[in-house]
């Protein structure tokens, strides 16, 4: 298997311990994470080569990000350096019907400065079979958008597969900036991630009888979302995750995969959450690796949803399970007991 590379923003998570709000108590944790750093680490994890592309601030906090990413088994060696400040966001975890809560703190950080100039697409390429990034780093600003572009033109020159999860973000961007930038990079896009609203917010294609809100989704609806995304972009494969929210703690999680053929539906979990948040991310990985692995259809969304079912048990933005517990669960052992 070949070397993956992603690209994105790494941030300084602070969070309340457990489900305190903001400021309940005087203490936060302090950790890392953002979309593409999940999506490497779960990779290394994994067994895979995994190179995080970023750019970071020299001082300590930079570094000790870095040395976080080091420490899982990541290639950070096309890290560039400079610029200011790290981007921080703020979370305080939902519980029951209270939802969890995203403030960020990223304007002017390293990476939303940074410029086509900091990256030698080729160079990074060297070897590479995948590259994956997702909505929210073009989101950071037109120069970011630009940088993405050329990263995915280069990509493509080198025959190197290329996958991008919407994860539209109302914070970053209006819903018709994201439709504007996503639609000219996606003529680049191999593989399209999407959660269950992310092509209506981001493409204005919507499931029918579907009501996010109130936790009803209409599965075989997101046939026809998939079905027109690849007939507008020509993806290869397009994988959408299915949560039904019945609270802050608990959903149901599935997901599908569309080879522009047949749909394949993944088994469903009754999530009980401890952390949420990169459980995108962690689907993202699980596709990846299994698609790289040339795992079948059927085979490789229900790895992709193991995955992310695990991590949803798991403090923190990153997934820390190996193969072989997802293969378990995949399997079909959700019985959850003591391994002694």
């Amino acid at each position: 298997m070949g070397k993956v590379v992603t690209f994105g923003e790494i941030m300084l998570r602070l969070a309340p311990n457990g489900y305190y709000r903001f400021f309940q108590q005087d203490q936060m944790q302090a950790t890392f994470g953002g979309g593409e750093a999940n999506v490497a680490v779960s990779l290394a994890n994994f067994g895979t080569e995994s190179v995080y592309v970023t750019k970071l601030p020299e001082h300590a906090i930079g570094q000790a990000a870095v040395d976080t990413l080091r420490s899982f088994g990541v290639d950070v060696s096309k890290i560039v350096r400079g610029g200011n400040r790290i981007g921080i966001y703020y979370l305080e975890k939902g519980a029951s019907q209270r939802g969890s809560v995203c403030i960020y703190d990223r304007v002017g950080s390293s990476i939303a400065e940074a410029t086509q100039e900091d990256f030698d697409w080729d160079a990074i390429f060297d070897g590479a079979e995948w590259f994956h990034f997702t909505g929210i780093t073009p989101a950071l600003g037109d120069g970011l958008a630009e940088v993405c572009k050329q990263a995915c033109i280069t990509a493509k020159k080198k025959g190197v597969k290329v996958s991008c999860d919407l994860n539209y973000r109302g914070k970053l961007w209006s819903r018709e900036k994201a439709g504007s930038v996503m639609t000219d990079l996606c003529q680049y896009v191999d593989v399209c991630i999407a959660n269950e609203e992310d092509a209506k917010d981001v493409f204005g294609i919507q499931a029918e009888n579907t009501d996010i809100t109130h936790g009803k989704l209409n599965k075989d609806g997101y046939v026809s979302v998939a079905k027109q995304l690849i007939d507008r972009f020509g993806f290869e494969k397009v994988a959408i995750t299915l949560r039904t929210s019945l609270s802050a703690n608990d959903n149901d999680w599935a997901a599908m995969l569309y080879d522009g053929q047949k749909a394949y539906f993944s088994k469903e979990y009754h999530l009980h959450i401890v952390d949420r948040v990169g459980g995108g991310d962690s689907f993202g990985a699980g596709l990846i690796y299994s698609l790289m692995k040339q795992k079948s259809m059927q085979d490789t969304i229900e790895f992709a949803v193991a995955a992310s079912a695990l991590k949803h048990s798991i403090e923190g933005d990153f997934n820390r399970v190996s193969v072989a517990e997802v293969e378990k669960l995949a399997g079909g052992d959700a019985s959850g007991r003591v391994q002694r």
